[in-house]
């Protein structure tokens, strides 16, 4: 999948000054890291149409419509999977989520280098993804940086306690702590446990993969998390803003983290 991503970034290479020029010139957007400070534990509700890990999870889903209905359930942003090869995605997904509601949009994605970042500006980002382990620590401390220049914020995600540390050196101050091993495709869900106490209380931390019910809400809630980034359970629901208001209104615990 970095390949992959790799070999998108040669064909988006020519565009590198017109898409800089576009991202400069923007329309502004919703911060997701405010939207991470509320008082109850935010859901990040995904637009996913299918993973490695389970195949195709709902072939015939509208993201606009999808999304709205996140929205109305309560979530607190929206994350859209525009990875084409193995998540079935697309940046148009993007421009309708965009365009439909009123909060955040994540662009969730295998980020490897800035022209990607100017891109996602472009398409109505409000944050990017990036996987600590896809890049080395010198070009993630740079999609940093170019974050910032252009007014993208970058959700870091980590796995271990090593990717964690990397990140916070880069100067990342929102960490996604997936459960999810993304080379066997097995989730441990004691990652959270173990890594998102360390995450400091100045940082905002979100736990990624194999949340379904509102009991693992509460358990990332004592962990110290900020949200709950949800793909697979509420792009596969028949109703989802129920799904999602059945999984809201549980209380943060920021003091389950260090200082």
């Amino acid at each position: 999948m970095v390949a992959a991503a790799e070999a998108r970034v040669r064909a988006l290479a020519p565009r590198t000054h017109e898409l800089l020029l576009a991202a400069g010139s923007a329309a502004a957007v919703p911060s997701l890291r405010s939207a991470l400070s509320g008082p109850n534990i935010g859901i990040i509700g995904e637009v996913k149409r299918a993973s490695p890990s389970r195949g195709v999870i709902n072939a015939n889903l509208n993201a606009a419509d999808q999304a709205r209905a996140y929205e109305r359930g309560g979530a607190i942003a929206i994350s859209v999977l525009t990875e084409p090869s193995r998540f079935a995605g697309n940046n148009a997904d993007l421009v309708a989520v965009r365009s439909a509601v009123g909060i955040p949009v994540l662009r969730k994605d295998f980020h490897v280098d800035r022209v990607q970042l100017f891109e996602a500006r472009t398409l109505g980002s409000s944050a990017a993804l990036v996987i600590a382990r896809a890049v080395s620590p010198s070009r993630l401390a740079e999609l940093l940086l170019v974050g910032r220049d252009i007014g993208l914020e970058i959700l870091v995600e980590v796995r271990d306690e090593s990717e964690l540390e990397r990140a916070l050196s880069c100067g990342a101050d929102m960490i996604g702590v997936n459960n999810r091993n993304l080379e066997s495709l097995a989730v441990d869900r004691s990652t959270i446990d173990r890594v998102v106490p360390l995450i400091p209380r100045s940082c905002r931390a979100v736990a990624e993969s194999g949340f379904e019910t509102r009991a693992d809400v509460e358990r990332a809630a004592a962990k110290g998390a900020d949200a709950i980034l949800i793909g697979s359970a509420l792009s596969a629901s028949s109703e989802p803003e129920a799904a999602v208001r059945s999984l809201t209104a549980v209380p943060r615990v920021p003091d389950a983290r260090e200082d």
